[in-house]
């Protein structure tokens, strides 16, 4: 045995000698080093595509390994056959399965040292963004057994030839054509049945699963099948060398049949391997190609059969085709978890008219016209690429805008991946299974009862009016009782009771006072509603103490308590005039915000000038409000008191950007007094940063003593872009954004000895500062102004625990809500609630257009891609607010958005040219070493003549 790897590594050390003995090897390494370099920075775009990730290096890849490996084995044999040494190898004892192993370590080594020159790539990503090196690690592991399939490929080829240049041919040709046989190119071609099998006999597609960071036993086991076939078929190759033409023997027939029967088996292990779903790692960061946690307890919760169904047209455009394999393999993870309650169904309705029908009709699916051409001509193709996820008699429809991001590339066609396919289709189940559960008992899908405590005072001390009231709000209580299944009950207590000690308890715990008809100042009592867990205490509102309003309430709070029904957001902010907004006049407007949670949450227009907000919110959410009324605080302070969760954007200032001009216009919110209250000030400046993002702004440009108006793509330090550093890495809502955008962002002050837990979510640089400039183009706002002091400033903070009203020590403005069971001369004064539970939560982003739609649409232009990372932060608090934690945890698992920093062209060029310096420095080391082993071993051999 020992003798045998002497061999192996003698036969090796000689061939790695002759190929860097000869100047076209390193010809080889230079050209294989630089085209990817050339690839990454050049034909892919790198800096312009702005995403931190290795795909231009990788993608490319397949293609490059087949010239490399073509061209280190062309001439391994058959140099041997043209010289004749072949021949006299050939007539040693030593088997020639020693020989091929020995000349494939020597190409595989060569691979190898090939390979590590472009190891710097990943390094420099590393260095400046936040890379997975998880998908980089399985990309350079596939690499190396494509690569090691493709030089067994041409040492059977070189086998067959004494010409190099026909084998050097020949190995390309056979590589390239199992490269395609999983392309693209030839699946669009045939059935989807007929593309998937093609699909596993590519080499192509088999890589690109590896380089999504999807490590599985089949493909690697393909990769290393292949590349021992053709090692095999190489020593029959050089055995039938041996044989006399014409002859065939016992021993011939041997060779032949074991070297069939390796081949034979070889093949079956890859068809019985392929029908194994579960030998894979996924080695991505937080294993974004794997069902997480929160979708399998999603699944385990399914009372009814799932199904998913998907419709993926066979031919469709070249960009989407290699996605619909990808969304396959999830949704077979989602059958696999799913213990018999998922189904899924794989359709092309192009194959079946009725089924096409079905999906037009049925679920409102239609084909989409795609634009696609060839050599040929140009056309339109109709395809289809959606899911539809089914429950009972409720559906979803994902298609591939909800699916799929676009990435636009300068001067190469745009990019196209899946955004998050697990949120999605999770997100789509949660939605089918809460319109499926609305029509069941509240509570269905409560983890644990719940109590309802209203503290009420005596018939002797209540207006008439609302002893009837309280009579039938218990009847509704009773009822509820019946129905709940044991989750429910309820309690009234009356606080004057004992000497009043639950009245003094209520009121320093909760701020409940006593309440006063408007008639009979001098008739005080308490009516105050609650609902509590062992977790959470929900204060009622009184609902302008009308029985349906009652139910009203009491239905929403109890559905506060279910994480499985779908919540309300009460949205509310500054009146905009359609027709101004159409020229982006008269403030922000937040349609993508809107769109983005109608998805997921039931939106409420909210008018707060009515002095409360309505009893089914379950979060209040306040975009930029201008000059509120003493109604409007008021309602928005009340929400807080009951234990609610309010989200403000404000700040003193808003940009308008219309006719080429960018003014900066005061916005008086009303609330900087009621946010002071609350221990907050937000700043009456601007922060500027270093650490910016690119906008396309308006500039006036001087040319000839004329003034001309341009838009030009400028580093804007108004557009704070916000890192690692500035993003809370211990809050949910922020830990897991790679990168965020804040626009006109004013600096927030938090004022200590609150006794609130406050989180400070966003934070600029250390090198940015305040400007209370009204000028958005300074001459150079790269640097900050002569009086200003680089520092971090908070954009962004939240608090939670109790507050206390800012109207506890006035009396509640009036409110306009009218009611029909109470006289207006019976009718009590508005409830004020003077301190909130300790589940209230204030949420303040210092700014009111980082989510406006025309800065996110301006933004597009900078970045080529849809920005919606401020909807995401939005979101992602939301859910957060709103105990959405499993579908939180599967949003932060997106991966696309990886985005690069602002860097100047300087640092870019540099970056590039240290790469290729590298590279230089690489193959300077590999001659090194090279002189250095040539000259040990002529010395040796001199010591050796010299004896």
């Amino acid at each position: 045995m020992n003798s045998d790897r002497a061999i192996v590594k003698r036969v090796a050390q000689k061939e790695v000698g002759i190929f860097f003995s000869s100047p076209v090897a390193w010809l080889y390494l230079a050209f294989f080093a630089t085209s990817t370099l050339f690839i990454f920075f050049w034909v892919e775009t790198f800096f312009a595509r702005n995403i931190a990730d290795m795909r231009p290096l990788f993608k490319w890849m397949p293609l490059l390994l087949i010239f490399l490996g073509s061209t280190i084995s062309m001439r391994m044999w058959s140099e041997e056959r043209r010289t004749g040494a072949l021949e006299h190898m050939l007539t040693l004892p030593v088997s020639p399965w020693l020989f091929v192993l020995g000349k494939f370590r020597a190409c595989f080594s060569l691979l190898l040292m090939a390979l590590v020159a472009t190891t710097p790539l990943p390094i420099t990503v590393a260095l400046i963004a936040d890379l997975d090196w998880g998908p980089v690690a399985a990309s350079y592991l596939g690499a190396a057994l494509l690569g090691g399939m493709y030089l067994s490929i041409g040492l059977y080829i070189s086998a067959k030839t004494d010409n190099s240049i026909t084998s050097l041919i020949g190995s390309i040709a056979l590589g390239v054509a199992i490269y395609l046989l999983g392309s693209d190119l030839i699946t669009s071609l045939f059935d989807s049945d007929m593309a998937e099998t093609l699909r596993h006999l590519g080499s192509g597609s088999r890589y690109e699963r590896i380089s999504r960071g999807i490590v599985t036993f089949a493909d690697l086991f393909y990769f290393f099948s292949i590349s021992c076939g053709f090692l095999t078929l190489n020593v029959y190759a050089l055995e039938q060398q041996r044989w006399a033409k014409g002859i065939s023997n016992a021993r011939h027939r041997k060779w032949r049949t074991v070297t069939f029967l390796v081949l034979l088996n070889l093949t079956l292990a890859n068809l019985w391997l392929d029908r194994i779903d579960n030998l894979r790692i996924d080695v991505t960061e937080g294993r974004v190609h794997t069902l997480s946690e929160s979708s399998t307890e999603l699944l385990a919760k399914l009372q009814e059969p799932l199904l998913i169904r998907a419709y993926f047209s066979a031919r469709t455009h070249p960009l989407l085709a290699p996605l619909a394999p990808r969304l396959r393999d999830m949704i077979k993870e989602y059958a696999a978890m799913g213990r018999g309650m998922v189904n899924i169904e794989i359709i092309d309705p192009s194959e079946d008219a009725t089924l096409e029908q079905q999906a037009n009709e049925q679920f409102g699916i239609n084909s989409t016209p795609f634009q696609v051409s060839d050599r040929y001509q140009t056309a339109l193709v109709n395809a289809y690429f959606d899911l539809v996820i089914q429950y009972g008699d409720q559906h979803t429809v994902l298609d591939f805008s909800d699916l799929i991001e676009v990435h636009a590339n300068n001067n190469s066609e745009p990019e196209v991946r899946l955004r998050n396919p697990e949120f999605d289709i999770s997100k789509a189940i949660k939605q089918v299974v809460q319109q499926y559960r609305k029509g069941d008992s509240l509570f269905l899908t409560l983890d644990e009862p719940i109590e309802f405590i209203g503290y009420v005072s005596s018939d002797d001390l209540l207006p008439p009016a609302l002893i009837a009231y309280r009579e039938s709000i218990e009847a509704e209580l009773q009822e509820l009782v019946q129905h709940s299944g044991g989750k429910f009950s309820y309690r009234l207590l009356e606080p004057e009771a004992r000497g009043g000690e639950l009245a003094k308890t209520i009121s320093k715990d909760w701020g409940f006072t006593p309440m006063q008809a408007e008639q009979s100042p001098e008739q005080a009592f308490f009516f105050y509603l609650t609902l509590a867990d062992t977790n959470l205490v929900v204060q009622l509102p009184t609902a302008g103490f009308d029985p349906d309003g009652f139910r009203t309430a009491l239905h929403a709070g109890i559905r506060r308590y279910s994480a499985d029904l779908t919540k309300t957001v009460a949205l509310a902010g500054a009146p905009v005039n359609a027709e101004m907004a159409r020229y982006h006049l008269g403030g922000p407007t937040f349609n993508n915000l809107d769109r983005a949670l109608a998805k997921d949450y039931d939106i409420l227009r909210e008018d707060l000038d009515d002095g409360e907000v309505g009893a089914q919110a379950d979060i209040l959410l306040v975009l930029a409000p201008r000059q509120l009324s003493e109604a409007a605080i008021f309602a928005i302070d009340q929400f807080l008191m009951r234990g609610g969760t309010v989200i403000l954007a404000t700040s003193p200032y808003s940009v308008e950007i219309a006719g080429g001009e960018m003014r900066l216009q005061p916005w008086n919110s009303g609330l900087d007094d009621w946010l002071l209250h609350h221990g907050l000030r937000v700043g009456k400046g601007l922060v500027l940063d270093p650490q910016n993002a690119r906008f396309p702004t308006p500039v006036v440009r001087h040319s000839a003593g004329k003034k001309f108006d341009d838009v030009q793509m400028i580093n804007y330090p108004y557009l704070i872009d916000i890192r690692e550093k500035g993003l809370n890495q211990s809050h949910p809502a922020t830990r897991n954004l790679p990168q965020l955008t804040m626009a006109w962002a004013a600096p927030i002050a938090v004022e200590n000895g609150t006794g609130r837990q406050t989180t400070n979510l966003l934070s600029s640089s250390e090198q940015s500062w305040v400007s209370t400039s009204s000028r958005l183009l300074p001459p150079d706002t790269s640097e900050p102004q002569q009086n200003a002091k680089p520092a971090a400033h908070t954009l962004a903070v939240s608090m939670q625990g109790r507050f206390d009203s800012w109207f506890a020590d006035q009396r509640p403005p009036p409110s306009k809500v009218s009611t029909t069971s109470v006289a207006k001369s019976e009718r009590p004064a508005t409830a004020l609630l003077q301190r909130s539970a300790e589940s209230a939560r204030l949420i303040v982003f210092a700014s009111n257009d980082f989510m406006d739609d025309q800065i996110l649409g301006m933004m597009v232009q900078a970045s080529g891609t849809q920005y919606l990372g401020p909807v995401q932060l939005l979101s992602n608090t939301i859910d957060w607010a709103l105990h959405e934690d499993k579908l939180l945890q599967i949003s932060s698992r997106a991966h696309f958005n990886r985005s690069l920093p602002p860097m100047t062209k300087r640092h870019q060029q540099n970056l590039e040219y240290m790469n290729y310096a590298m590279v230089l420095l690489w193959l300077l080391a590999l001659a090194s070493v090279h002189w250095v082993r040539k000259r040990l071993k002529r010395r040796r051999y001199e010591r050796g003549l010299a004896l």
